[in-house]
């Protein structure tokens, strides 16, 4: 007689278990600095009158092997202005002193592709109609 499995909603008690369990699966496998945990790291700039406009945020991750760059914002008011580039070199320079040596990220065809490439990142994969009509490319820099 097989036994049947049936599949059920998770709890978010049901979801940091699968998390914990795929942690200490990787672990045995990587060599890493246990005691260095995913750290998020985020910079922003504002104008005169507080204001935040334009912002960066990521994390630290693989013993903070590696940066994640989650999002990166520049308010359209000042878009080519070079804050962008500003941003992005600084938690990249942050990022480095911890020990990360890969940057990666990814972006959308109506995004910023070729801001990425001309700070030095190169597209390693793309996923097409994500969304419909549009590509999600993924890029890394070694830093």
């Amino acid at each position: 007689m097989t036994e049947t499995y049936p599949i059920r909603t998770s709890s978010k008690q049901d979801d940091q278990f699968i998390i914990q369990q795929l942690i200490k699966y990787n672990l045995r496998h990587v060599s890493i600095d246990k005691e260095k945990r995913p750290t998020e790291i985020g910079f922003h700039i504002k104008d005169s009158d507080g204001n935040v406009i334009a912002g960066v945020n990521g994390l630290l991750y693989w013993g903070q092997s590696c940066l994640q760059i989650n999002h990166l914002w520049v308010d359209q008011r000042v878009q080519n202005r070079g804050l962008g580039t500003k941003l992005l070199l600084h938690i990249e320079r942050e990022a480095k002193k911890c020990g990360v040596h890969l940057s990666h990220l990814t972006t959308y065809s109506f995004q910023s592709k070729r801001f990425y490439i001309k700070n030095g990142y190169e597209i390693f994969g793309v996923l097409d109609d994500c969304p419909k009509g549009h590509q999600r490319y993924y890029l890394k820099k070694y830093l």
